[in-house]
């Protein structure tokens, strides 16, 4: 039963990354990498290590996701992004991803009623895992966070010569 779950598990996460990785158009790959994250978060789950599976979610398929749905808002101007954003609500793009997020609930769910009570002899506080992050490891956790904020400074400096700039000048104002 685990098996096929995990077998499932990853032809979603892989069928979901494809998807990501072939779609021109940034939200729709957004949507199916947010699949593909939480795809990984079952898979985490059914290998015995649900703290990682919840980081997974938390950190990746919400903290990350969200900074770049605010790169793509801050790239999406004009009315052109509008009538865009208005075909993007569609509810025929949504069937293929929320189709791919309903089996992985369904794995999900199954995964939790057939789980043995103690997955392994081993458990690791998240008090523990802070620790050892903000620890040995914050130079990696320190970088990690720099190239985050690049990828940033970058996504707007690219879309920074789309922005319409107006003149606020008066005619014959020379000041």
């Amino acid at each position: 039963m685990m098996e096929s779950l995990f077998y499932g598990a990853s032809a979603v996460a892989l069928l979901a990354t494809v998807a990501a990785l072939t779609r021109a158009n940034a939200a729709h790959a957004l949507i199916y990498l947010i699949v593909s994250l939480l795809a990984v978060a079952v898979l985490f789950f059914l290998m015995g290590a649900p703290f990682a599976a919840a980081l997974e979610i938390v950190v990746y398929a919400g903290a990350i996701m969200v900074l770049f749905v605010f790169v793509i808002m801050m790239l999406n101007l004009g009315e052109a992004g509008n009538s865009r954003e208005r075909e993007w609500l569609a509810p025929r793009k949504w069937i293929v991803p929320g189709i791919l997020a309903g089996i992985l609930l369904l794995e999900l769910v199954l995964a939790v009623r057939h789980a043995p009570d103690n997955t392994s002899g081993v458990e690791v506080p998240p008090k523990m895992v802070g620790l050892t992050l903000f620890g040995p490891y914050v130079l990696a956790v320190e970088i990690a966070s720099l190239l985050l904020l690049t990828g940033l400074v970058g996504a707007y400096h690219i879309g920074r010569r789309f922005i319409v700039r107006r003149d606020f000048s008066r005619p014959g104002d020379n000041s």
